[in-house]
């Protein structure tokens, strides 16, 4: 990782947005705010969320992702070929676009957004693009989409030229770290989740991710990359549940540097599983639970690293929060609760190095 002290702690990627925020991005989608118009606000807003997190003392920063909608949508707001609100999303609570014709991409997904954060910040950086993958089960609909796209797979074999130019575009933007969320992995450890959605063959889907996702990350080898995975969630619930088990393996034919993983969570079954983690690969150990509004002390976090380190050593070991804050702009989340969630785990992250540089 090249990082210059132990246990570094990042940002999965989101923070919660404050009404006016929310305000801007309905207004941006609905047209009555043109992205000019909402760019200039958001300009102004988006140093405040730098601000806090470098306040909190993360090694990684984001933007918050106040500019997008949504994880998802950042790629549907950027290229042609969806239609919005169109089918309900995993919570049942929003609306996902449906792609209904050829993709036509109108404009780069993130790497003008990193060029404001690496300019803004002092502190790296760590920015976040959907898979493939998640992005085929998420917005391909069997009904809405055959027309332009016969299979899922088609679907995501097209978008991977899009990301891949995404990846290289963002290195040019002197981002630090880049990372690739796909939720949809861990979630089909499920089998309520399975059969809701249809999944017969665990095995299949296993290969397509990883082709998926290497497809990606092969065009920018040798930089640093993250994969986040996680059980989903809005307001606090989480749509999934089963630990690491039955896809802890196939991580070590995953071509990311890191893997950001979802573990404070009572859904993912604890850290025994880590005694299979891949050996050339990283751990972004999930510390804080965003869903438990109750504020982690520095103990809880040392506790839960010194959990993992039974099983890795600590240079392979990063902090991170279970997932983002707020993925979609609509997730009711507290502000000031995740300000002192990410700076209880870097008072614990700064112990643990103490603890263990001697």
């Amino acid at each position: 990782m090249n990082d210059n002290h132990l246990f570094p702690t990042f940002v999965v990627g989101s923070l919660p947005r404050p009404r006016w925020i929310k305000d801007v991005i309905e207004d941006r989608r609905d047209g009555r705010l043109s992205v000019q118009e909402s760019d200039h606000l958001l300009d102004a807003a988006i140093p405040s969320a730098i601000r806090m997190q470098e306040r909190a003392g993360l090694t990684y920063v984001s933007d918050g992702e106040w500019r997008r909608e949504s994880y998802i949508k950042v790629f549907c707001e950027h290229v042609d070929g969806f239609k919005f609100e169109a089918v309900p999303s995993v919570s049942r609570t929003i609306m996902d676009p449906a792609v209904v014709s050829p993709l036509h991409q109108k404009g780069l997904l993130a790497a003008d957004a990193a060029r404001f954060l690496v300019e803004a910040t002092s502190r790296k950086t760590i920015v976040a693009i959907p898979s493939p993958y998640i992005l085929g089960w998420r917005t391909w609909h069997s009904e809405l989409s055959r027309s332009a796209y016969p299979t899922r797979e088609d679907f995501m074999n097209a978008c991977v030229p899009i990301l891949q130019r995404e990846v290289r575009a963002l290195v040019e933007a002197g981002v630090d770290h880049i990372q690739i969320d796909e939720p949809w992995l861990l979630m089909l450890v499920d089998p309520e989740h399975r059969k809701r959605i249809g999944v017969n063959n665990m095995e299949k889907e296993i290969d397509l991710c990883i082709r998926m996702v290497n497809a990606v990350v092969e065009a920018v080898k040798d930089f640093p990359t993250s994969m986040h995975l996680c059980h989903a969630h809005f307001n606090r619930k989480r749509f999934s549940d089963g630990g690491y088990a039955p896809i802890i393996d196939a991580l070590g034919a995953i071509k990311v540097t890191r893997f950001a993983m979802e573990f404070s969570a009572p859904q993912s079954h604890g850290v025994e599983v880590l005694a299979r983690f891949p050996r050339n690969k990283v751990l972004g150990l999930g510390v804080i639970d965003h869903c438990d509004p109750k504020v982690e002390d520095p103990e809880t976090v040392i506790g839960r690293v010194e959990a993992a380190l039974r099983y890795l050593p600590p240079d392979r070991v990063t902090l991170n929060p279970d997932c983002g804050f707020s993925p979609s702009a609509q997730n009711p989340m507290n502000f000031d609760e995740a300000y002192l969630k990410l700076a209880a785990m870097c008072r614990g992250a700064e112990m643990l190095r103490t603890r263990h540089s001697r």
